[in-house]
C-alpha cells in the first residue's frame, strides 16, 4: 500500500501480507467479489499469493470468464482459497465485469461486500476501514493508487490527482451493502463506465455514499500496451459527464487559437493551472505520502492526451455507434442520475424477508437478467 517504500498514515506493523490494522484483524463477515476475464496467466502466481493472504480475512468469490483451459487451471489453484465460478448464464449484459459483479453478489453471504478489479490489492487495514464505514454507508469509494510506478503509471496518476483536486477519483473497487444492492436490483450492465453507473444507481435509490480520500488501496499498473489501448475508451467515459467532456473538447481549439495568435503564454498558463490543480489533489488527505510530486507534473500531458482522445471518442460515438468492448460495441457510457431516478421509482419493491425473498423477481435496471439469489457453494 505504499509508494517508494513509504507507508500511508495509520498503518500498523508490517506482516508477510502487509500492514496489520491497529483495530485488529478483519473477520469473515465481509465478502470479496473479484470479477476477471484473462487471456493469459502472466500474473497468476502473484494474484494467487494475494488471494491466499486475503482469504484469511474475507470470504472470496472469484467470477471467472476466462477461456476453459485457463478457467480450469484457476479452479485447481484456488480450490480452498475462494469460491470460483463462471458468470451466470442468464446474465446477458454487454459489460462482462458487471456480469461478474452480479454473479458474485448473488453468492455473497454477508451484509458488507467489497467489489474489486483483479489488479486491486487491499491490505488488512484498508479492508477493516471499508468494513467499518459500511456500518453507516451504502457505498464506500476508496482511493486507488498505482504501485509500482513506471512512467505511464505516473502519467495516469495525473488523472487521479486532477479528479481529487475537483472532488474524488473513480476507483476500481467499492465497498457496498448487500441489502442496498438487492434493493436496487443490481445495476445496468450495458454501459461502458460501469463504476459511475453503480455510483449513480446507489444515489438514485437514496443510498449514502462516502468518499474517504485517505483510504488508499494499491493498484497494479497495466502494461504499456494495455495503457495505450485504454486511452480512447477512457475518454469515451466522459460522454456520461457532458460538462467535463465539453471542457476537454475545448482544449485543442483553445491551444490552436493561442498558437494562431502567437500567445504561448496562454498555453503556459493553462499548463501551470493543470499542475496546480493536480498538486491540490496530491496534497489532500495525506496524498503527498502516497503520490510522487512528478505525477502532478504529468497533468498538462494527460490533459492534452484526454483532449485529443475526446475527439476520437466523439467520432466513435456518432460515426461508429460506440466503442468496441469484448467483441461488442457499447454506445452508452453511463446513464444520467435523473434517468436512473426515474427507473428507481418504477422498480418494484421486493417482498419477503431473507435473501431469496429480497432478490426474487428483481431485475437489473437494463432488464438483462434476474437477480434471484442462489445458494452459495462452500468455500
Amino acid at each position: 500500500m505504499t509508494t517508494r517504500g513509504r507507508r500511508p498514515p495509520g498503518s500498523g506493523p508490517v506482516t508477510e501480507w502487509g500492514p496489520v490494522p491497529e483495530s485488529g484483524p478483519v473477520t469473515a463477515e465481509i465478502d470479496y467479489v473479484l470479477p476477471l476475464r484473462w487471456h493469459d496467466d502472466a500474473g497468476l502466481a502473484e494474484l494467487t499469493g494475494y488471494l491466499r493472504g486475503l482469504s484469511r480475512h474475507v470470504r472470496i468469490v472469484v467470477v471467472d470468464g476466462s477461456p476453459p483451459p485457463l478457467f480450469e487451471g484457476h479452479a485447481r489453484l484456488w480450490r480452498g482459497i475462494a469460491e470460483h465460478v463462471r458468470p451466470d448464464d442468464d446474465l446477458t449484459v454487454a459489460n462482462g465485469k458487471v456480469a461478474g459483479v452480479l454473479t458474485g453478489m448473488r453468492r455473497a453471504r454477508g451484509e458488507h461486500v467489497v467489489i474489486a478489479d483483479d489488479d486491486v490489492r487491499y491490505d488488512p487495514g484498508a479492508l477493516a476501514r471499508v468494513h467499518a464505514l459500511l456500518d453507516h454507508a451504502d457505498l464506500v469509494r476508496p482511493q486507488n493508487h498505482f504501485h509500482p510506478l513506471p512512467w505511464h503509471a505516473r502519467w495516469d496518476s495525473a488523472r487521479t490527482l486532477l479528479n481529487r483536486g475537483l472532488g474524488a477519483d473513480y476507483p476500481g473497487t467499492f465497498g457496498v451493502r448487500r441489502s442496498t444492492f438487492e434493493k436496487m436490483g443490481g445495476y445496468d450492465g450495458d454501459v461502458l463506465f460501469e463504476n459511475l453507473e453503480l455510483i449513480r444507481t446507489v444515489r438514485a435509490h437514496g443510498g449514502r455514499e462516502v468518499r474517504p480520500l485517505d483510504l488508499y488501496v494499491r493498484r497494479l499498473p497495466p502494461g504499456t500496451r494495455r495503457f495505450w489501448s485504454q486511452r480512447v475508451r477512457q475518454a469515451y467515459d466522459d460522454l456520461a459527464q457532458p460538462a467535463r467532456m465539453a471542457v476537454f473538447l475545448a482544449v485543442l481549439p483553445c491551444v490552436g487559437a493561442a498558437l494562431w495568435r502567437r500567445r504561448p503564454e496562454l498555453i503556459a498558463a493553462g499548463a501551470v493551472a493543470a499542475v496546480g490543480l493536480a498538486e491540490i489533489g496530491r496534497r489532500r488527505a495525506g496524498g503527498r505520502r502516497i503520490f510522487p510530486a512528478a505525477a502532478s507534473l504529468f497533468a498538462p500531458i494527460w490533459v492534452l492526451e484526454r483532449a485529443t482522445c475526446s475527439w476520437a471518442a466523439l467520432a466513435a460515438r456518432f460515426a461508429l455507434g460506440g466503442v468496441p468492448y469484448a467483441g461488442r460495441r457499447l454506445r452508452v457510457a453511463a446513464h444520467s442520475t435523473r434517468r436512473l431516478r426515474r427507473r428507481a421509482l418504477q422498480t418494484p419493491v421486493p417482498s419477503g424477508s431473507g435473501v431469496a425473498g429480497r432478490w426474487s423477481g428483481l431485475r437489473q435496471p437494463g432488464g438483462s437478467g434476474s437477480l434471484v439469489a442462489r445458494k452459495p457453494a462452500a468455500l
